[in-house]
């Protein structure tokens, strides 16, 4: 018999947002005595049929991933769930979770990351519960598990002694069986079930050099596995391939400026054909060529028009998804293929039921996220592997194949400014001031045209009829320029605004500007409208995109 002890607790638990699939907070708030037990009892208490039950539980190797793992190991035996199945080292990404969920047939996922948060023990750490599905829950789970964490005043959890997470096994504690497997073959499978990984192969050997920045995250063991074991590659095509607790001091975000080093070997040196990078848990990518930087918007649409390229999309794509901040470059491909294109809020979860009703297969968001119906999660690796079996199939380099996209379907001009970690009073007036002006703005002029949308986005699920309200604060204008203010959830300090612009140029214009020249009117003019640079006391923006 498993000795389970009842821990009961003082201080009611204040920290999660309602609404959201998880809880991503500073590493030393996870450190502190019952915080990480008290949410995991929330979720498992807002679970039905959890008793007997498969769980996936993982993370992306940062501080604290092993012990959280162990604690949850504990709580899980005080549940009497039937199986949890862990990784190895306890390394396993969010698509990989993803799949592994959906495989076991399993009731959820418990995935332990911050995503591209900074991580070590002055970084950050996060919990996100994916549902049977494989994808993120949904807000009537997470208003459950937000209630239930407002008043829970204790947690069950048992006393047993858990196995080290370094090797392969089966262990048995009651009702409940332990059991630790290889993290990476589940996931590599499927790679090699969608793409042609010898084609892929073949062509990188004739002199078209990759290079794929892992950034100490828990992507390089996976690329290790697909390009250096299953490709044939060399070792040294994945750069900072080794998970460490801390991402070796690296911020995990898969950006130009994040992921600089990467980006001055392509830009700047161009010393490879491609270029990749992966964030944290692995979800989100980066593509780079040879002195050629791809928008992620523009990659969902490369992508989209491509499907035919790609084995496991040989039969067509029943439609595709974008989040509303995403440009709207992706549409256009729509339009010519005759499939309905979704504009959903940001957050993956808003795809699960479009995937889930066969509505569409490919999906993707501006934040350099993209994915499709193999799981139901963003999945970085995936994305490079789909960008590299079109060069393969077409034969080009990254260059060749934007600019002959843009060719054919025309420009939008796109770029995603990001003021990080600003006082919160400073961002919530910035965002109340855009609010307050939008029944003024429109049928008046910004930027030069008239506007003709100004509110604040509003979802209604095609499938559910949920309604999803106050999305982010949209200018359109009449040429279909857009501007998208939003704020951001996924920092622990301070606020982030995301300002989007969006800019529409056909085939038969200047398809070479730089987007920030492009979009130069309705960068100032935006600023000139709500004070940004003088309220922000930054002259710049943290990160462009």
């Amino acid at each position: 018999m498993t000795e389970v002890n009842v821990i009961n607790i003082k201080v009611p638990f204040q920290d999660q947002k309602p609404g959201t699939s998880g809880l991503r907070k500073s590493t030393l708030r996870f450190q502190e005595e019952h915080y990480l037990e008290i949410f995991i009892e929330a979720i498992f208490k807002s679970l039905k049929d959890l008793q007997g039950s498969t769980l996936i539980v993982g993370g992306d190797g940062r501080y604290g991933n092993l012990e959280a793992i162990k604690k949850i190991i504990q709580i899980c035996v005080a549940h009497k769930v039937g199986k949890v199945i862990i990784p190895k080292n306890g390394l396993l990404s969010t698509p990989a979770t993803s799949n592994l969920i959906r495989k076991e047939e399993a009731i959820g996922g418990i995935i332990l990351s911050a995503s591209h948060n900074p991580g070590g023990i002055n970084g950050d750490f996060g919990v996100k519960l994916n549902i049977s599905n494989g994808g993120p829950a949904p807000e009537s789970i997470t208003n459950q598990i937000f209630q239930c964490s407002q008043s829970l005043k204790s947690y069950k959890i048992s006393k047993i002694k858990v196995p080290d997470l370094d090797k392969f096994g089966v262990f048995s504690f009651g009702l409940t069986s332990v059991e630790i497997i290889d993290g990476l073959k589940g996931y590599s499978d499927l790679m090699e079930n969608i793409f042609d990984l010898d084609q892929i192969s073949d062509f990188l050997k004739k002199d078209f050099s990759l290079i794929f920045d892992a950034m100490h995250a828990v992507t390089g063991p996976y690329a290790k596995k697909i390009f250096v074991e299953k490709m044939g590659l060399a070792n040294d095509c994945v750069m900072n391939g080794v998970p460490l607790e801390d991402f070796g001091g690296l911020h995990p975000d898969p950006n130009l400026t994040y992921a600089s080093n990467l980006a001055d070997l392509l830009l700047l040196q161009k010393s490879y054909s491609f270029g990749a990078a992966c964030d944290g848990d692995g979800d989100r990518n980066m593509i780079l060529g040879k002195g050629c930087f791809v928008n992620p918007s523009d990659s969902l649409a490369v992508v989209t028009a491509n499907t035919n390229c790609v084995p496991g999309y040989k039969d067509g794509i029943t439609g595709v998804a974008r989040s509303m901040p995403t440009s709207s470059a992706v549409d256009c491909v729509a339009t010519t293929l005759n499939i309905p294109c979704y504009e959903t809020p940001t957050g993956w979860k808003f795809f699960g039921n479009l995937l889930d009703s066969n509505l569409i297969t490919i999906c993707g968001e501006e934040s350099f996220g993209t994915g499709s119906s193999h799981v139901r999660e963003k999945d970085g690796l995936w994305a490079v592997l789909y960008w590299l079996q079109i060069l393969a199939v077409k034969n080009c380099s990254v260059s060749e194949l934007i600019q002959n996209h843009w060719r054919q379907y025309g420009r939008n001009y796109y770029s995603r400014h990001d003021y990080e970690a600003i006082p919160s009073t400073i961002a919530n007036e910035i965002f109340n001031n855009l609010t307050s002006k939008l029944p003024s703005l429109k049928g008046n002029k910004f930027a030069g045209n008239l506007v003709k949308v100004a509110d604040n986005f509003s979802y209604t699920d095609p499938v559910d009829k949920s309604i999803s309200k106050n999305q982010g604060v949209r200018i359109i204008l009449e040429d279909n320029s857009r501007v998208i203010l939003r704020l951001s959830g996924t920092g622990t300090k301070g606020s982030t605004l995301r300002l989007y612009f969006e800019k529409f140029a056909s085939s038969q214009e200047n398809l070479a500007l730089n987007p920030q020249v492009a979009l130069k009117t309705l960068i100032d003019d935006l600023d000139h409208l709500l004070n940004i640079t003088k309220l922000t006391k930054m002259e710049n923006p943290s990160v462009i995109t």
